[in-house]
């Protein structure tokens, strides 16, 4: 009967108690306790609107540069010719199907390639910028290269005479394509290693943080001039060296938490109940330490955009015809007069790199709860 009463006289404190909270603090309670961690991460990013508009653009434009070929691209997306259809991003064919001469295969900027898709009956839908990262504007209305902006080319040609604009595309798409790559194994190689470190401790961190220590230290620029001296250049051979590399910093973070970690209770309990050592790194302790590794997926991610952007200017990078963005501004550097190589292709790095840095900072204010409970508050 006296537990039953102090419950009684429990509840009733409550009840009380409640209408002290303004309508706007209980509901907002109560929604916080429905959603699971993951919504709240999101609804806490989402409020950041420079962070989350900066994610949509980037993400925007980088879906446009997946669709490059679509886009810009010196092939038609189909042809009719006399009574059948083509499809030239799908299949390739010989000049002979479209009435020239020779068995090769077809140049769709021919002036008599041109003239015969465009006779009374046939029809060809050409992309919004009729030119691919490596295709040469033969005609075009500059009288020289780099030719300045024009209907022809928007953003003008390059020394060689490519579309700057079809170069910065493409240029894009391999940029972000690279970093997120490199973002995905230095994570993945950091979270190990630092895993590893924090979670054992004693002689295996120490003896692995020494390794570390040399494996740093280490000329990574001095190694790139090498093994390009040595071996022809290639993006595999750039993404491995900048792999083997990209992780040290992020595996520090990770083993200051899990050394902070490994110490709570629910690890404690973990061990009592005989779970082995990856079990509890994989389900107690990882989860609950990546909160550094999140927040710096963005700032990793301009990082690597940099770096490739940085040893193709050193003419470090992928050689031959290959688009980047480097190049670009190595050009623009070379051609002070003119303008618009420098003004495109440096614009597109600021604003790639603008983007990324504000997805950063909204993403680590949304991880940061003490704020968002504050704010709240």
């Amino acid at each position: 009967m006296s537990i039953s009463a102090e419950s009684q006289s429990l509840s009733a404190v409550l009840l009380d108690a409640a209408p002290l909270l303004k309508p706007e603090q209980a509901s907002s309670r109560t929604f916080t306790q429905s959603v699971s961690p993951g919504r709240r991460l999101w609804l806490r990013f989402k409020s950041q609107r420079l962070g989350y508009w900066s994610l949509v653009v980037f993400l925007s434009v980088y879906g446009l540069s997946l669709a490059g070929e679509l886009i810009s691209n010196d092939k038609p997306l189909v042809v009719y010719y006399q009574g059948q259809w083509y499809f030239p991003l799908v299949k390739q064919y010989q000049e002979s199907v479209f009435g020239g001469d020779l068995p090769i295969l077809t140049d769709y900027n021919d002036p008599y390639i041109r003239e015969q898709l465009n006779k009374p009956g046939n029809f060809a839908l050409y992309p919004l910028n009729p030119y691919y990262y490596d295709t040469l504007c033969y005609f075009s209305s500059s009288t020289h290269n780099p030719g300045a902006p024009s209907r022809d080319n928007w953003l003008g040609t390059d020394t060689a005479g490519y579309d700057i604009a079809a170069r910065l595309l493409y240029g894009f798409r391999i940029s972000v394509t690279f970093a997120f790559g490199l973002t995905l194994v230095g994570t993945a190689l950091g979270i190990l290693i630092g895993a590893v470190q924090g979670y054992f401790g004693g002689k295996v961190d120490l003896f692995t943080q020494r390794l570390i220590e040399v494996w740093g230290s280490m000329p990574e620029l001095y190694l790139l001039i090498i093994f390009a001296s040595i071996f022809q250049q290639s993006f595999t051979m750039l993404f491995v060296l900048l792999a083997l590399f990209g992780w040290v910093h992020l595996s520090d973070y990770v083993r200051a938490e899990f050394l902070r970690n490994r110490q709570l209770e629910y690890v404690k309990a973990a061990r009592a109940l005989g779970l082995s050592h990856w079990q509890i790194i994989w389900r107690h302790v990882l989860p609950n330490s990546l909160t550094p590794v999140i927040t710096f997926l963005p700032f990793r991610m301009s990082a690597g955009i940099m770096a490739l952007a940085s040893v193709d200017f050193l003419g470090l990078g992928v050689g031959g015809q290959s688009p980047s963005l480097g190049r670009l501004v190595l050009q623009g550097k070379e051609n002070l007069d003119a303008w618009w190589i420098s003004a495109a292709s440096f614009g597109v790095l600021v604003l790639t790199i603008l983007l990324l840095t504000f997805m950063g900072e909204a993403l680590r204010n949304a991880m940061d709860t003490r704020r968002a409970e504050q704010r709240a508050g």
